[in-house]
């Protein structure tokens, strides 16, 4: 990924915060997933850190191209391991761990559904055993708001206590029931080999490091945004979800990384970000000047796709931690958007 003028001032808007890093001194910290959108930002931000507080990031991803792309630039504090986090780990040893990987959008959770539920599940497991037997360290597994499923109709917005319905006969369920799985076996390493974690819940996630083909709505209408065609929405539009901008959400995890409690999981949401599916194609079409069009997807497309229709997370608990939100969603996309566009010219231009 080209790191843009504006990526690096937004990363520069998390290294200047006020963190204990130090508690980080002389550790191996595992990043899954580093080669995707949340688990790049973060693989960034940690490398930036890992010199000045002597510690070492392990970027862990399946494949090793994908860990060179996305970070072309070598650091003494950097370690690059292509890893299928369903296989055990051998002799990797990190005691501090971010558990990213996962597949996270529709085409996915339709052509994969095996491996989907096995990252979450299988892939979670031999993390949690590696860390519950290296040391003192935290495991942050990043979690997601589909776990909370349909909404029953008798709250306006999730908190953490909340249960809504999954249909588990379908194969879309896979990746919100392993989710729930996966939350439920950091419980059960908490309570019988007392391993210390914490669980962001993250709202629907965007932003500049977002994957080509990641076929999200939200990534499709930004990639078509920046190509100048027009915006597709396979549906009427009436979904009513909360986003993240990807900076927040790397920020929110740290933060929880450091100040969160425990054995306890936290939603994760962006600023003024509760908008319907309509309302975001119409605000990512006014900023790069195309138009909205409706298109119903394919078979296999939709047997990946949500069938919540409001899943709009309560943010109050993240909160009374002393953690708030930087980006309004206007502001994100244009971030996003203005990012894209300059990545794409510089490809070009080489």
């Amino acid at each position: 990924m080209i790191r843009t003028d504006g990526y690096m001032n937004d990363l520069g808007r998390i290294l200047v915060k006020d963190y204990p890093w130090g508690r980080l001194s002389g550790r191996d910290v595992l990043v899954t997933g580093a080669s995707g959108m949340v688990g790049s930002v973060l693989t960034d931000v940690l490398v930036s850190k890992a010199s000045e507080y002597d510690f070492q990031v392990v970027a862990m991803s399946r494949g090793m191209d994908g860990l060179k792309q996305a970070f072309p630039e070598r650091s003494e504090h950097l370690r690059l391991v292509s890893h299928d986090v369903n296989k055990p780990v051998g002799d990797i040893v990190c005691d501090t761990v971010f558990h990213c990987a996962s597949n996270t959008h529709p085409r996915a959770y339709s052509l994969d559904p095996i491996g989907t539920i096995e990252t979450n599940v299988i892939g979670l497991k031999n993390l949690l055993d590696m860390a519950s037997d290296a040391g003192d360290g935290r495991f942050v597994f990043a979690s997601s708001v589909e776990i909370y499923g349909e909404n029953r109709g008798d709250v306006d917005a999730f908190d953490e206590s909340y249960c809504g319905y999954i249909d588990c006969s379908s194969v879309r369920s896979g990746y919100n029931e392993s989710k729930r799985v996966g939350e439920a076996l950091c419980q059960a390493y908490g309570s019988q080999k007392d391993l210390d974690f914490v669980i962001p819940r993250l709202s629907r996630i965007y932003g500049p490091s977002v994957r080509p083909d990641d076929s999200k709505a939200m990534t499709q209408f930004l990639f078509k945004a920046v190509s100048g065609q027009d915006i597709v929405l396979k549906s009427k539009g009436t979904q009513l979800f909360s986003y993240c901008y990807v900076m927040d959400a790397v920020d929110a995890m740290l933060h929880l990384f450091f100040n969160g409690e425990s054995k306890n999981a936290y939603n994760v949401s962006g600023k003024d970000s509760d908008v319907t599916l309509l309302s975001l194609a119409k605000r990512v079409s006014e900023i790069a000047g195309v138009d909205v069009v409706f298109d119903m997807p394919d078979e296999v497309e939709s047997r990946g796709y949500s069938k919540a229709t409001k899943a709009v997370l309560d943010i109050s608990k993240i909160r009374s931690t002393g953690w708030e939100p930087s980006y309004s969603l206007d502001e994100g996309l244009m971030r996003t958007i203005d990012d894209l566009s300059s990545m794409i010219s510089n490809q070009v231009r080489c």
